[in-house]
């Protein structure tokens, strides 16, 4: 099996993304990024659920806080209960997902991997720009100038994000019958100090919406 590393960040999607680069015939490698981030607690789960499937985890340090910009990695109040559609919510962590996606391709060169995996979502998601089609493609055009391994001809680096274009309810679906273990994982943005979900950011909502048009239990533990 050839290797490949999964972005994980111990949510719904990375998790899902994690079982479905397995059934595509990889040896996935999850990593994962303490960037400063006020939800630390998905970093639990990512090593809860990494350990549950056997599979290896790196943890890198970034502090993105040095950057700010954003309720997540700042003092900024996360928006809860908001309606859709009101423009790029403050929960977007500037470049977040092209720091973490060249934490990876530098992983990938080091393992001898050429697949990357992430997942990014453009149907039920906040509208971040760093998780629509357009930047998956620029980032494997860039993966293939930017590396040794590609410049010298030894790898050609492809980039995967297979929930691109479901809906959560499609994406949970999808997990449950890979046999994801949801009740491990962590979606919220604002949890408590026990870990348990707010209920109401977006990230909860979209989550909570998709169990129930998925017609699965949500097995997430609300505040």
């Amino acid at each position: 099996m050839n290797p490949a590393v999964v972005l994980f960040s111990g949510g719904l999607d990375s998790s899902t993304c994690l079982a479905i680069a397995r059934e595509e015939g990889f040896a996935p490698h999850a990593l994962a990024v303490r960037y400063g981030q006020r939800h630390a607690h998905e970093l639990r789960a990512a090593e809860r659920i990494a350990a549950a499937a056997g599979v290896p985890l790196k943890t890198i340090e970034l502090d993105l806080r040095a950057i700010g910009g954003s309720a997540l990695t700042g003092e900024l109040e996360v928006p809860k209960d908001a309606p859709p559609g009101q423009g790029i919510p403050v929960t977007y962590v500037p470049a977040r997902n092209t720091v973490l996606l060249a934490l990876a391709l530098g992983y990938a060169e080091v393992l001898g991997a050429q697949d990357l995996y992430i997942g990014v979502n453009a149907i039920d998601y906040s509208g971040y720009p760093d998780c629509r089609p357009a930047f998956v493609h620029a980032f494997e055009a860039l993966a293939n100038v930017a590396t040794a391994a590609a410049v010298e001809g030894r790898a050609r680096y492809r980039v995967h994000a297979p929930l691109l274009q479901l809906s959560k309810a499609d994406i949970i679906r999808r997990g449950t019958r890979l046999g994801v273990p949801y009740g491990l994982t962590h979606s919220c943005y604002d949890p408590d100090a026990e870990g348990r979900a707010c209920g109401r950011c977006d990230s909860c909502r979209l989550r909570r919406q998709g169990f129930a048009e998925a017609g699965v239990p949500d097995p997430t533990t609300y505040a």
